[in-house]
């Protein structure tokens, strides 16, 4: 088995408000993609590709709108990306956008998928694919990724700008023309999604450059030990990281994925300890959640329980700890999944009759 990929929430675009304007219900999307709602405010999270994938399907099939991943590229734009977007603007010219788009995707954004330049006689195709097999979403996929293809020639080339193609994989383009109407271009099917253009437009400079001066959020590390973390991270939105719930989503048993964390050094239950003593110091070192707070976030029963197991992880308590490294955040965090009374960058609590966690080093 190859590693899963991996991928930022941001790059499902501002998917409540578009699928509650189709009258469709974003809770149920959540729940039929066995994905927790509070993943809407935390943008920065890893996700699976392949949960990516089956959510914005999930979308498409709720609102009944084919055309939907394109309305989620083009309003969330290569603004939406983060770091990537910040990459694209600081260029000098299209040529050293789209290289640096390639270079740096796989480390800032996602991972098992490939977007870069390739040559067709005196085409540039500006193209994108996902390496990892995964079945079901791939065209829904593949249009929310050509939005944002299309969002950074246009930075450049301006916003009215239509590539000589725009192709898509499949059999069949469900809503064409709607989907068209929203990319402002023709759109055709073939083997492999790209804009293809004229190859001298790769030297067009940056109408308005910006200094690649914010913080960008930790790389996604490669492996399945950092892929395991990712997932515990997620689940801990929830209040419920489990060995089971994480070989489900991996599509492993139990002992297969306990093998594999072994054949990597490791096992789930220190894994889980890591991502509890990382997620404990992110959040005191932000000076302003109560430390009752962390605990239920957390998964604790109470302050105390989380007061002994930070003393076990640091040797200080939680208010020493913090008073010796308060700062401020390192980067900001928007909220892509923008609708009515959202708060973005709030870390959610646990969920609501989560049972909590008393043995922060056992595995729940």
């Amino acid at each position: 088995m190859n590693e899963p990929g991996l991928t930022r929430a941001c790059t499902m675009g501002p998917i409540v408000a578009t699928v509650e304007a189709a009258g469709g219900s974003i809770a149920r999307v959540f729940r039929r993609a066995g994905m927790p709602l509070a993943l809407m405010d935390a943008p920065d999270r890893l996700i699976l590709l392949r949960d990516q994938l089956r959510l914005v399907d999930g979308a498409v099939r709720e609102s009944g709108d084919p055309a939907l991943p394109a309305r989620l590229a083009v309003a969330t734009g290569i603004g939406g990306l983060g770091p990537i977007g910040r990459h694209v603007r600081a260029c000098a010219t299209l040529g050293d956008a789209l290289a640096q788009v390639e270079a740096v995707t796989p480390a800032l954004l996602q991972t098992a998928t490939w977007t870069g330049l390739r040559r067709e006689g005196e085409d540039a195709v500006y193209g994108y694919a996902v390496t990892e097999w995964i079945e079901a979403g791939r065209q829904t996929n593949e249009m929310l990724a050509l939005g944002y293809l299309l969002g950074t020639v246009r930075h450049f080339l301006g916003p009215r700008w239509r590539p000589r193609r725009a192709v898509l994989t499949g059999a069949i383009l469900p809503d064409r023309s709607e989907a068209e109407r929203i990319f402002d271009c023709d759109l055709g099917l073939g083997p492999r999604a790209g804009l293809h253009f004229d190859a001298a437009l790769l030297a067009t400079p940056n109408p308005a450059p910006d200094r690649l001066l914010a913080a960008t959020p930790p790389p996604p590390k490669a492996g399945l030990t950092a892929c395991v973390a990712g997932l515990i991270e997620l689940a801990l939105l929830e209040g419920r990281p489990s060995i089971d719930g994480v070989a489900r989503r991996l599509g492993l048993s139990r002992r297969s994925l306990q093998r594999r964390l072994e054949a990597e050094g490791t096992g789930f239950a220190p894994i889980l300890q890591g991502v509890l003593r990382a997620q404990a110091e992110t959040l005191l070192a932000g000076g302003t959640t109560p430390i009752g707070r962390i605990a239920l976030d957390l998964g604790y029963a109470d302050a105390a329980h989380f007061t002994r197991a930070f003393l076990g992880w640091t040797g200080v308590a939680p208010r020493t700890w913090r008073h010796l490294h308060a700062t401020s955040p390192s980067f900001e965090r928007t909220g892509p999944f923008a609708g009515p009374g959202r708060s973005p960058g709030k870390m959610p609590g646990r969920r609501p009759g989560a049972p909590p966690r008393d043995d922060p080093f056992g595995i729940p």
